[in-house]
C-alpha cells in the first residue's frame, strides 16, 4: 500500500539500455582508475512498473 507506480516507455527503457550498454563497454576499454570511488557514485536502485513487468532502474526483470 501506498507504493507509486509510474509508466515508463518503452523509447525510455530502450535508451537506458543503451545508455548502460555503451557504459559497460567504455568501463572495458578504460577501466576506472579508483574502483572504491566508483561504487560510492552509484545511485540507489528505484522500481518501476511498466504493463505486467517491474522494472528496476538498472533493468532487472523483477517477478
Amino acid at each position: 500500500m501506498g507504493e507509486v507506480i509510474r509508466f515508463v516507455p518503452r523509447s525510455e527503457r530502450e535508451r537506458t539500455g543503451l545508455i548502460r550498454e555503451a557504459r559497460a563497454i567504455y568501463d572495458g576499454i578504460f577501466p576506472p582508475a579508483d574502483p572504491v570511488s566508483e561504487k560510492q557514485n552509484k545511485a540507489p536502485v528505484s522500481h518501476t512498473v511498466s504493463g505486467a513487468n517491474a522494472h528496476r532502474s538498472d533493468g532487472a526483470l523483477l517477478s
